[in-house]
């Protein structure tokens, strides 16, 4: 129980029994035409997004820093691959996607070097360093896409959102791939130490000979690349490049994800695994939220409720508070059976 991850899990099966006690079918997952259907998979499809961006968002907190501009960044990434593709005359050409795609990236790595120059360099509060990119970035997407909706008809586009690869869909691979990469380079590593050390005290860390500014510069690239891909995933699962719903409030749903996962927001200490269960648990519960029906306008309610009862359990004030109340009990349990063997006495 002590087990920085045991809360989180426990939140995400209580979560999962209660769909599957409400609707039996939540866990049955079929094989149709070499592909896997089902609730489950409809969520770790779903996620992808989330779980990209949410990585990032690790990475940067765990530097002691914040990323308010993954939304921005995740819209001017759809806005670019998809003008590319509307205006190449060759939208089904899987060349031309990969082109537009790694052009959507590249800027989004721009965007990084942006932030992480701000912070690292300019010394300038990450909390407005990225909250500049996060009120111009959808400017700047709506600038790109002429101020409309840009929409294409592309099937290689629509693979990267929809399409599967060995039964699953390809855009959790694409999230797996990512968990994977970053996981072996922070636990597998040395870098994953000097961020922590960082994230702790910046001061000490450099007076000890870590290049805290390198780290910190890195951080904020990587959190931008990946929100890049996760503006990508969003666009081709709708073929749409939406400068205003892109990313919407993705960022404070990827710093819960983090949270509900264990990591610290003051820096320092980070869990890759916690953050993935947090990001499940966010999209179980926004899966749950839409089976029981609950209104649009009363869900954020309905969220927020479960989820601070969620925080409130992993809590670890709560945690000895009902340790002590436990504690207290059984004492109380002892002199009165010692009292009751006096008076038998």
């Amino acid at each position: 129980m002590k087990h920085r991850l045991f809360w989180p899990v426990v939140c995400l099966l209580a979560l999962i029994a209660l769909n599957t006690a409400v609707r039996p079918r939540f866990i049955k997952v079929t094989l149709r035409d070499g592909e896997l259907y089902g609730a489950p998979i409809d969520i770790l499809r779903q996620s992808a997004p989330l779980m990209l961006v949410a990585l990032g968002m690790t990475l940067v907190i765990a530097t002691r820093g914040i990323d308010l501009s993954v939304g921005a960044v995740m819209a001017i990434s759809g806005a670019v691959t998809l003008t590319i593709i509307d205006g190449s005359g060759s939208s089904g050409s899987l060349g031309t996607v990969l082109l537009a795609m790694a052009a959507g990236v590249g800027l989004s790595l721009l965007l990084g070097v942006w932030n992480g120059f701000l912070v690292a360099v300019a010394k300038i509060q990450p909390i407005i360093a990225t909250l500049v990119l996060m009120l111009a970035g959808r400017g700047v997407a709506l600038l790109i896409t002429g101020g409309f909706i840009t929409t294409v008809v592309s099937p290689p586009l629509k693979y990267f959102a929809s399409g599967y690869l060995f039964w699953v869909p390809f855009a959790f691979i694409i999230a797996l791939v990512a968990i994977i990469v970053v996981a072996v380079v922070e636990r597998r590593t040395a870098l994953g130490v000097l961020t922590e050390a960082v994230g702790i005290n910046p001061e000490a860390s450099r007076l000890a000979g870590v290049r805290s500014r390198g780290i910190i510069f890195t951080a904020y690239v990587a959190s931008a690349g990946l929100a890049g891909v996760a503006g990508i995933i969003y666009s081709s699962n709708i073929m749409a490049a939406d400068a205003n719903a892109a990313g919407e409030l993705i960022e404070l749903y990827a710093i819960l994800a983090v949270v509900l996962g264990g990591t610290s927001l003051l820096g320092g200490k980070f869990s890759i695994a916690g953050t993935v269960i947090g990001v499940l648990i966010i999209q179980t519960l926004q899966s749950t939220i839409l089976f029981l029906g609950v209104p649009s306008a009363e869900a954020p309610v309905f969220f927020a409720a479960v989820v601070i009862l969620v925080v409130l359990i992993q809590a670890p004030r709560v945690h000895r508070m009902a340790s002590s109340l436990v504690r207290r009990g059984r004492a109380r349990e002892a002199d009165s059976h010692v009292e009751k063997q006096k008076v038998a006495a």
